[in-house]
């Protein structure tokens, strides 16, 4: 039960890592090879986010392949999916298909049988 709740809370952080990624590119505007344009991402806070929340779930997988099976931890780290269809729906409004739904049940149902 622990490496699930641990696995969960890693994988909201990955996850929130590439929802803060991708707010930080739609802000970055142009990209170009120039001093100026690199300074401009200085203010570009979303970097930071995206920053933290990398490190922190980088923190808790090392936590997690030390102390847990390999087999076990690893799959559970497709949990980062799913999270990721929700903020697709809830961030960036998405529509999601329904076999985008079918694949992330599959997914949860993968992660219940390598967690039994």
């Amino acid at each position: 039960m622990r490496l699930i709740i641990l696995a969960v809370i890693q994988s909201i952080f990955l996850c929130s890592g590439q929802v803060f990624l991708k707010i930080a590119l739609e802000k970055m505007g142009t990209f170009a090879w120039k001093w100026a344009f690199f300074v401009s991402q200085l203010t570009n806070w979303w970097w930071l986010g995206c920053g933290a929340c990398y490190g922190i779930a980088t923190v808790l997988w090392f936590y997690i392949i030390k102390h847990f099976p390999f087999s076990i931890a690893y799959p559970l780290s497709s949990l980062s999916y799913v999270f990721g269809m929700f903020a697709a729906i809830m961030i960036f409004h998405e529509s999601v298909p329904t076999i985008r739904w079918i694949g992330v049940l599959l997914i949860m149902a993968g992660c219940y049988f390598i967690a039994k």
